[in-house]
């Protein structure tokens, strides 16, 4: 159930740009998934590597931005 709460916040992603713009602020996983969780999307951060691992490269970084450190560490590559 909450790894459906990852994919839910990616695709709410693509329609808010304030949320979009968070979460591609967030600095490690656990402010990422504070974010999230601020907006009602409860998952851990092994789920959220799982969801992240099923999107494109270009998916990806239009929401966490990976090419910028430190974020690597959010997807490691």
């Amino acid at each position: 159930m909450t790894q459906n709460h990852a994919a839910q916040l990616f695709k709410a992603v693509k329609q808010d740009q304030a949320l979009k713009e968070r979460l591609k602020a967030a600095e490690n996983p656990e402010t990422f998934i504070q974010v999230a969780q601020e907006r009602g999307y409860n998952f851990t951060i092994e789920e959220l590597e799982t969801e992240l691992s099923k999107l494109s490269s270009e998916e990806l970084a239009a929401i966490v931005n990976p090419g910028v450190r430190p974020r690597l560490h959010i997807y490691p590559r």
